[in-house]
């Protein structure tokens, strides 16, 4: 993909959401689905600049797989710590199909990104960009102690 292409749906990316993306499509190469043969890969750029990837990794137990965006997310905070924080996902597959992410990758990026941190995916008409409070309108929040 060439940076700041516009997409079947319209969207154009600018040039850190187009080079997220190809982050993404890199880690995909990666995927462990032999199950399900989907290749996804996940790519969060955080607050202090850096850049971490995750891909999916089936189990044979399909309720203990880990998709891509947490596989990404848990990356991060072995990496760099509990406070670090999310600017920017993208998510692709090698599949040709429409992957947002899921409600439990949403649910479990809500601890770590910024309500209006850029997300961008596949969607059925082409890649999509959108803000995460969007994707995520009514998360699940506790207060921290």
């Amino acid at each position: 993909m060439q940076m700041g292409a516009a997409m079947d749906s319209g969207t154009v990316l600018d040039a850190r959401l187009a080079a997220l993306l190809d982050e993404a499509g890199k880690a995909a190469e990666n995927s462990y689905s032999p199950y399900s043969k989907f290749r996804v890969g996940a790519a969060l750029k955080l607050t202090n600049g850096e850049t971490v990837t995750g891909t999916n990794v089936e189990n044979t137990s399909f309720g203990l797989t880990i998709c891509a965006e947490r596989s990404a997310l848990v990356s991060a905070v072995s990496r760099f710590g509990p406070a670090i924080r999310i600017e920017a996902v993208a998510v692709t597959n090698l599949n040709g199909s429409a992957s947002p992410p899921c409600g439990a990758c949403r649910q479990v990026l809500a601890e770590f990104i910024l309500p209006e941190a850029p997300v961008v995916f596949p969607a059925p008409d082409g890649v999509k960009v959108m803000p995460f409070s969007e994707l995520l309108p009514f998360g699940f929040f506790l207060k921290k102690k």
